[in-house]
């Protein structure tokens, strides 16, 4: 089996864990605890139903959008995902060039493989950086400095990882970063030996944004970095400073609740991404798309809203925008393609969801997103 052979979210994630040891694998799919918030994420869409427009004219369909910024092929893009090489040997660079492939974001993580300025000039098309505020705020500072001199569009800032998420699939696994052999994981290497060679012998693994942070690059270090640098302290005055500070669009990731959506735009940012992260810190939190209707009738006209968590369908983008997103992004749903196929899975995957999304505008007569509305949706019991 190869990626041309995947139609859909299932068939890559199926397609992955088979060319995936499984300590990495786990690590894409697996959540906090009892994973009940990333199960709710996919399971929240089920909630509405989609009533389409009859005998509407659809002889010019536009599913385009403008989002912080800049305009986008659709309303889709790929949300940042840390240490992406560790899933194929193309890591970064790989869904980048994807997502500029297909005329949408890419945003790139703070504990990426791939540097700000690498990916800078991969390509013009519209970037983002996921930024964390360290204690050491020159450090901070510093991001934004680079991320200006590299072009990026945006900043994100992301308010929901002051600690990582109790992960147990990965203490089951015996997952370590950079991937070694350990009693746990031995027999999965063994039986992934085209993955383990790709590792091997390719650019050696690092998170080339904070190496000189960090003295020893692996999980432990990793995880210490993140309870020991990220601040605990920030509060909404810190955002608002850098949103001055970097001066272009700006998105606060992790919000889940009108009240700090509101504040969100109080303090000047451009958007709000509504988040938990996949399901991978707070377990037993809401999902995104159930709280998007009430943040979306106080703060439609103030923010733009993404929907970040559980996408795996066009449909459910368009149950998104028609209550108030201007758009949705993925995680898992571009990690899986990427394990399964590097830049081609990737690519694969983008223009499935393009071609749903399309297929579902036409189906529900509808040749514009902004024909999307709160009427083209019916709650169910």
């Amino acid at each position: 089996m190869n990626v041309q052979h995947c139609y859909n979210f299932k068939d890559f994630r199926h397609l992955a864990q088979r060319r995936l040891p499984a300590p990495l694998f786990h690590y894409i799919d697996g959540a906090a605890e009892d994973e009940w918030t990333a199960a709710r994420n996919t399971r929240s869409f089920d909630s509405v139903a989609l009533l389409p427009n009859a005998l509407a004219d659809l002889s010019e369909l536009d599913i385009s959008t403008t989002l912080l910024g800049r305009k986008l092929s659709m309303p889709l893009f790929c949300a940042p995902t840390a240490m992406t090489r560790l899933f194929h040997h193309e890591g970064e660079y790989a869904v980048a060039q994807a997502a500029a492939n297909a005329g949408t974001l890419y945003s790139l993580s703070t504990l990426s493989t791939v540097s700000i300025e690498d990916i800078g000039k991969l390509n013009d098309q519209p970037k983002m950086f996921q930024i964390y505020i360290h204690k050491d705020r020159g450090l901070t500072r510093e991001f934004i400095e680079r991320c200006k001199a590299a072009n990026f569009d945006a900043l994100c800032l992301t308010v929901d990882t002051l600690v990582t998420g109790n992960r147990e699939r990965d203490l089951q696994t015996g997952l370590v970063m950079p991937p070694r052999l350990s009693l746990k994981s031995l027999l999965s290497f063994a039986l992934h030996p085209h993955w383990a060679w790709n590792y091997l012998t390719h650019e050696k693994f690092a998170l080339a944004n904070v190496r000189e942070r960090m003295h020893n690059q692996n999980l432990l270090s990793v995880m210490t970095y993140v309870h020991q640098q990220f601040d605990r302290s920030v509060v909404w005055k810190d955002a608002e400073d850098i949103i001055q500070h970097w001066g272009k669009p700006f998105a606060i990731k992790g919000i889940l609740s009108v009240a700090d959506a509101k504040r969100a735009a109080e303090i000047g940012a451009s958007a709000v991404m509504l988040s938990n992260h996949g399901g991978r810190q707070l377990d037993g939190c809401a999902a995104p798309f159930d709280v998007l209707p009430a943040v979306a009738d106080v703060l439609a006209d103030r923010l733009e809203i993404i929907v970040d968590g559980g996408v795996q369908r066009g449909s459910q983008v368009l149950k998104a925008l028609a209550l108030g997103a201007k758009a949705c992004s993925i995680g898992r749903g571009y990690l899986f393609p990427l394990a399964a196929g590097g830049q081609v899975g990737v690519e694969r995957a983008l223009s499935l969801l393009r071609a749903e999304i399309e297929r579902d505008m036409i189906l529900m007569g509808c040749a514009r997103l902004t024909d999307l509305t709160p009427e083209q949706v019916m709650r169910l019991a």
